[in-house]
Order: C-alpha cells, then structure tokens, then sequence
C-alpha cells in the first residue's frame, strides 16, 4: 500500500502524479502479485495504489484501493481483521450491506463508516491501513497495536506521502535520499532504529499501536491508540489459580483465529517450544499442516543445527515436513538484495534464514505462515532475561546505587573492562536507571564513543541507551508498571518485537509473497499475559515456566525440557576470510563518504570486533551503498 495526499495550505494546482504513484506501488510487487489497483480523488489531491496478496476473499470485489458505496471513503489496508466474521454481522444488523462475500478489507472500511476511527478498538488482527475521508477530508494512517505490519510516511514539499516500504517512497525524486546521522548511535545500540525515527533524514515510520491524523486544515496529531500495560488492567482480579489453563485455551484461540483464509497455511518449525507448540495447535485445529524448517549444510562451531528438534516435532503432529540446508554461499548470493528487501537496516542475521524458509514455503504452495515471536518477552524465555533479573536484584539488595556503583564502575574502566556489560549495568544503577535496556542492545557505550565520530552528533555528545528508552520507562511507570520483568517484557514489545523481531519476518516473508501470521502477539493475548504475576512466571527459576506447563502434552517433553536455542545461523563461522574483507572495504566507502567513524577505527579494530559487532556495522555500510547511494529505480 502506499499513497500521497496534498497539504490544505498548497495551491490547487498541485495535482497527483499518477506516474510516479504507480512506480511507487509497482516497487512493492514482492508483496503483492496478486494484482494492482490506483485510486485518484475527483479533485486531483489525493492518491492511493495497492498491490494484493490475496489471501480472504479472492474475488475481484475485494481488490483495492477500496471505495465506500458513496464513492467519498478510500481505504488502502496490509493486513487480516481476524474477527471478521463476527465483525460483519453486527454490521449488518445495523443496516450496512456488503458487495463482497467475505472480504476483511469491506469489513474494515464499513466498521470506519459505522463508528469512525474508534472502530480499530474493534479489530483483533495485524494491520496498516490508510483512510481518506472526502466527506470530512480527514485522512488517517494506522499501525496495529503490535505492529506487525511496517508503516512509513514522509512529510515534504507540501503533501504526506506514505507506503508500506521505504524504497516506494525514495521513487518521488522531490524526497531527498539522505543519511539520518544524528541516529546511527540508536542504531548501533539497537540494532535496527525504534519509532518513529528511520536512517533516512525526513522519512518516519509509525509506532506500534499508534495512528496519525491529518484534518481539514492540514493539522497533524500522533496518538498512541493501544497500550499493553491498559490493556492488562482488565484481568487485574482473574482467579490465578487457572492461570495454565487460561493460558492453553487462549493461544489455542489466537492459533485458531489466524487458520483462517482462502489460501494454504503452513508453520515455521524450527523445534524449540514456541514453534512446535504453534504447530501442533494448529493441527488440532486443521487436521493437516505444512511444516518448514531451515538448517545448514554442517554443524558448525558457533551453531548447532536444530533439524533433528524439528523433525521429531513434525513426525509427532503428523506434519507435512519440509526442509532446506544453507551454506555460506547462500548468505553471500543474497547480500545485496537482503539489504534492498530490509528497506532501513535491520542488523540481525537471521534475516537470511528467514529469507530462505520463507522460499521454501512459497515453493511448496503456501502463501500464509505462522510464526513463534513473541513467547519468549511474555513469559521470559532468554537466558539474558534471567541475568539481568538476579543482577538487578543483586544491585537493589546491597543498596548498590550512586557513588558505589560509580566507583566499582570506574574501577572497571581503569582495569581496561569500561566496554562490559557489568559496566554499563553499573553505571545505570549509579544514575538509579533499571539496568535492562533492551534485548536487542549490541554496541556497548563505550565501544561507540571508542568508534563514532563525536562531530557528528548534537552537542559533539553520543547518545546513551538510556536517552532511546527514557521515555518509555516514563509511561511505564505513568500507566501502572511495577517489577523488573515487567519493564523487560514492556520495553521489548515497543522496541525490539516491532522494530527489529518483526521487522524482519515482515520484510523477509514479504520479499516472496508470503504473510507471516504470530499467534503468541494476538494483543488479548498479550493483555492477559502481562497480568501474570512475576514471581508465577519465574517460578523454581525456570525460563518460561507458565508457557512449558501449558503447553505440556502438545508436543514431545524432549524439546519442552530441552536448553534453549534461539532460531539464527552460525555467523561467526561464516564471516571470516573473503566476507570479512567485503564487509570492512564496504565500511571504508562509507566512513569516506560519510565521516560517521572516527580516525581509531581500522582493520586492527575491526577484526578484533565479535561477529555480531561485524555484521551490525556491516550491514549499515551495505544498506547505505544500495539504497543511499543508487541514484536509479531501486529493484531487487
């Protein structure tokens, strides 16, 4: 999806440009081969263009942009409404009739002529959509509550332009292509840059769970629609004595909700708990599923294959087992088009798997998948996650907080050990900071202000972490947030599940045609997760004990009780030799373009960098070279 609407204040002569709106759509194929629709107001302001992936209702009457019966409301929506059904025959029992047999979109759009915006209170599902309304000439652009679906929008030259991709927006050539190097800290801290700030100067993406809307007088307003904490509040006083249960029979409904289509569904599988347990639910519900695993051509030292996890989850469903092993030729053929496909930099290497199993599925006729993210930040599932608890609480018993954490801190930096984990949690605690910034953090502070260029930053000062997420420890604490692991699960379903987690499921599935479908983030779900009591979640110590004994029965103990491995690929075996030398020539062209590193860094500091530091700084070089520095039409 993806549109452009003129500014109040401009001259009536600024018409749409119907060429440019259709390269913009056309750049977006991948994630629609379907079919292409354009819609232009009577009045020449306003545009929007749609490629489909046909997933509910194949029909041509479900094929946008999408008009109300009036012919004054637009919709262009990327998404499913779950709920659809239940939401259309309430519809109609207020006097709506429907052109459409089934179709989710029709469904959204008369939901937005019977209640107006406050409608997407109603809508359980992922989605980004736009609304034009000629009526009122309000025009409104929604991320869903989780967001897992990408929405991105500039504001330049007297209009908005919006689209599901960044690479549409870069075809209008009045937008300027510019490097965003005030936020490449963020970056390096993050891995990928959280809402509403994107590596392009000018160009913002929309936050999850928030919706802009523009009124008849060109005014502006950004307000955030949901909130997990809110949301949570409803089950303050649920009896927790059924609290596994509860938990079995709404993530059998959220599996079951995301079934439905009129086009085959298949499941990731990677064999951990998350994906096996999606996969068995959804073959209770199914009777038959497809399974799709990725693994590699040899286990390697820095990662194990979990193939044989996989299958033993497949032959005790009865699936449908499909499976593919990559090798570092892989990694290396996909490159350039991984950073083409991510649109802004999302540093995680796993990335190429999902690429590849994403593939797999479409080859074997699949068009919609379901995926594990998000069980892991609801019931603490990483390892990480249990360290920096019994840290955090190690500081708080021995009162280790101001000039006592400062000077053990200090200490650390004069041994040489100032670029550690332990420091940084000391120094936070030093400020009274939780320690737990994100589960994504990569650079540590002091190895960014040992590589960045202070010049280009403002005030010749490095951001902190800190200075990224204070805000959201701000409205924590305003909307009811209390305990260590509730700020760890709040602050990963705002930063890292949309920004970088499902960001790249989005990018990467999208880039073959594919829709990935996370029953673990259906936000009723995640409302009722997040009132569990922390000491139920981390009950006997056990990382993601409320989930294991809900979930027991459903799949082999084998791979309940087994040690956690998270889903990736063995990069440090990978980046070495010839990809480390491509890595560290593409940096070089763009520190002498851009002077974002300092004169310390070189081929010495490089190497002695860990693979996962190589990779983030390498895939920045990369993303800039494609998409910063080619001045002809972006394609794959």
């Amino acid at each position: 999806m993806c549109g452009i609407v003129g500014q109040y204040n401009v001259s009536i002569g600024q018409n749409i440009d119907a060429e440019l709106l259709t390269r913009m759509r056309d750049t977006m194929v991948h994630r629609g081969p379907d079919g292409a629709g354009i819609w232009i107001s009577e009045d020449q302001r306003v545009g929007f263009g749609h490629r489909r992936l046909s997933i509910i209702d194949l029909s041509e009457k479900a094929s946008q942009p999408m008009l109300d019966p009036s012919g004054q409301v637009c919709l262009t929506f990327n998404g499913e409404i779950y709920n659809h059904v239940e939401l259309r025959a309430e519809l109609e029992k207020k006097g709506h009739a429907f052109k459409t047999s089934h179709s989710d979109t029709e469904v959204l759009l008369h939901a937005y002529l019977q209640w107006g915006i406050e409608a997407i209170q109603k809508f359980r599902g992922m989605f980004a959509f736009s609304i034009w309304d000629g009526r009122t000439r309000d025009f409104f652009l929604v991320r869903d509550r989780m967001g897992v679906k990408p929405l991105y929008w500039a504001q330049y030259d007297g209009k908005i332009s919006f689209a599901s991709e960044i690479k549409a927006l870069l075809e209008d050539r009045d937008l300027n292509r510019e490097l965003n190097t005030g936020k490449v800290a963020d970056y390096l801290s993050f891995l990928a840059l959280p809402a509403p700030n994107t590596l392009f100067k000018g160009i913002k993406k929309l936050g999850s769970g928030t919706y802009i809307h523009v009124n008849s007088s060109g005014k502006i307003r950004e307000e955030k629609w949901w909130d997990p904490l809110i949301g949570s509040q409803k089950y303050a006083s649920w009896d927790s004595d059924n609290i596994i249960e509860c938990v079995r029979e709404k993530i059998k409904e959220a599996v079951a909700l995301r079934s439905i289509g009129d086009v085959p569904v298949g499941i990731f599988l990677s064999g951990g708990i998350d994906s096996s347990a999606n996969a068995a639910l959804f073959a209770q519900h199914s009777g038959h599923v497809k399974t799709f695993s990725i693994g590699y051509d040899q286990d390697y030292s820095s990662y194990t294959n979990e193939l044989d996890y996989a299958r033993k989850a497949a032959d005790y469903i009865g699936a449908e087992h499909h499976e593919l092993k990559l090798k570092k030729a892989d990694l290396q053929s996909f490159l350039p088009d991984m950073v083409y496909y991510q649109d802004e930099p999302i540093a995680d290497p796993v990335c190429i798997p999902l690429y590849y199993v994403s593939k797999l599925a479409r080859d074997h006729g699949v068009t919609v998948c379901q995926v594990g993210e998000g069980a892991d930040e609801l019931f603490c599932g990483y390892p990480n996650w249990k360290r920096s608890i019994q840290r955090q609480k190690m500081l708080s018993r021995f009162d280790m907080k101001g000039v006592g954490a400062g000077m053990l801190a200090a200490g650390l930096n004069a041994a040489g050990k100032g670029h550690t984990q332990t420091y940084d949690h000391l120094m936070r605690a030093s400020h009274g900071h939780p320690i737990f910034h994100g589960g994504a953090e990569s650079f540590s502070h002091k190895r960014k202000t040992d590589i960045l260029n202070e010049e280009m930053f403002a005030e010749k000062a490095i951001p902190s972490t800190w200075e990224g997420i204070e805000h959201l420890h701000d409205r924590f604490i305003a909307n009811g947030g209390k305990g260590i692991l509730k700020w760890m699960t709040y602050l990963d379903l705002n930063y890292r599940l949309p920004e970088l987690l499902l960001m790249r499921v989005d990018k990467m599935s999208m880039a073959v045609g594919l829709e990935a479908r996370v029953p673990f983030l259906d936000h009723e779900f995640v409302e009722m997760s997040l009132s569990i009591d922390e000491r139920i979640l981390t009950e006997g110590g056990n990382l993601k004990h409320v989930l294991k004994k809900a979930v027991r029965g459903l799949i082999p103990d084998e791979i309940i009780d087994r040690k956690k491995q998270g889903f990736g690929l063995p990069l440090e075996d990978w980046i070495v030799d010839d990809l480390e030398d491509q890595l560290f020539e593409t940096i070089c062209e763009f520190n002498n373009s851009t002077q974002i590193l300092n004169g310390k860094f070189d081929r010495s500091v490089f190497s002695n960098m860990m693979a996962s530091h190589k990779w983030t700084l390498g895939n920045l070089a990369l993303w800039w070279k494609r998409m910063l520095c080619n001045t002809s039409v972006l394609s794959a």
